[in-house]
């Protein structure tokens, strides 16, 4: 199979075009795409949230000959490609002949991506309101849930998306959330959260000023880790296009980092 018919499959899942309308109107950077193109067909193909030495241990131990991630493989411009710099992992792939595509903003906003299916693993079904549309998707989702206690909301949360990783803030019950797919958590957030009634703010990576910010403000905070708030949904990424390729489509979570 063709790299470019994989990457056409995966457009069809989450239009890569939407990360560049998140770039021309919110001001984001972004590279998703074809990041490293081997010229080979491919045999299979390994979907992991970061491109590691351990994804890259992965796709050769399964015979995937590309790695489909969501953290674009090639971030910054590259300077210069070693052994012991920045861009090992991708010189790795050079060697091995691993090509790979990455899915970045365009996969955190498509309908059903990621920022979509932190909104359901937390118990949401529709978005009351969205922080940043974009044409087919968005970002940043407030919702009702059933009125939850606070250290039932996180305990359920802890089952659901499989990790042990789990911070909260706050004592009143969940019943309006606002939820931010990775490092989402800003002034903008608590924001469109207030304005909107959310009781709770899920999301990750939250420096202690916004915290005691939103605290203070009357949010319940939950932070989950980065990479636990997004391998859920990635997950169910790689069963969707699973069911689009006719090559092995098989996902790795490295259990670290949960």
């Amino acid at each position: 199979m063709l790299l470019k018919e994989i990457y056409n499959r995966a457009d069809g899942i989450a239009p890569f075009a939407l990360s560049q309308e998140f770039i021309t109107r919110y001001g984001y950077r972004d590279n998703s795409g074809i990041m490293l193109d081997c010229g080979e067909d491919v045999k299979g193909v390994l979907v992991s949230l970061d491109l590691s030495s351990r994804t890259v241990e992965e796709a050769v131990n399964r015979g995937a000959n590309c790695i489909f991630t969501h953290h674009p493989g090639i971030w910054d411009a590259v300077m210069r490609i070693s052994e012991q710099g920045n861009n090992q992992n991708l010189l790795a792939c050079v060697q091995k002949r691993i090509s790979v595509l990455s899915s970045h903003l365009s996969l955190d906003a498509a309908e059903g991506g990621i920022d979509d299916s932190l909104m359901y693993g937390l118990g949401g079904k529709q978005p009351l309101a969205v922080m940043e549309e974009l044409t087919g998707g968005g970002y940043g989702k407030v919702y009702d849930i059933p009125a939850t206690p606070l250290p039932i909301f996180c305990n359920q949360i802890k089952l659901h998306f499989e990790t042990k990783r789990l911070l909260s803030y706050g004592e009143h019950a969940v019943r309006r959330v606002a939820s931010f797919c990775g490092a989402g958590f800003g002034y903008d957030a608590i924001n469109f959260a207030l304005r909107n009634g959310a009781d709770t703010l899920v999301s990750s990576d939250a420096k202690h000023h916004l915290i005691a910010e939103a605290v203070e403000r009357g949010l319940n905070v939950v932070l989950l880790t980065h990479y636990a708030a997004e391998v859920y949904g990635m997950r169910r990424f790689a069963e969707r296009l699973a069911k689009e390729l006719s090559v092995p489509v098989t996902f790795f979570a490295d259990q670290r980092l949960m």
